[in-house]
């Protein structure tokens, strides 16, 4: 998924985000929710914004659904642009540059 951070606040690109389907994939729609569950704002239509203190959970619940094998790579790693800068720590585990 596609990310940035700006001012403090990890974006993760709309566009990338998991879609909720009734009906759908079980671990897909898990993966929205706990997704949403920690996300600042999560509106539709919208880049969602996590603030530093949920970072850390944010990199295990990527790491867990990674590791579960039922989504792919793009979908469990944070692509940051090169131009982001350093990375930081809590996130170098489910990251990487675009």
């Amino acid at each position: 998924m596609r990310a940035k951070i700006d001012n403090q606040v990890l974006f993760l690109y709309h566009e990338d985000l998991p879609e909720f389907k009734k009906g759908g994939s079980v671990v897909r729609n898990s993966y929205f929710w706990a997704l949403r569950s920690i996300a600042g704002r999560s509106t539709r239509y919208r880049d969602w914004e996590y603030e530093p203190e949920v970072w850390l959970a944010l990199a295990r619940m990527l790491s867990s659904f990674a590791e579960s094998g039922y989504l792919g790579y793009r979908e469990t790693i944070l692509e940051f642009p090169i131009s982001q800068g350093e990375i930081p720590g809590v996130l170098r585990d489910v990251s990487t540059w675009e």
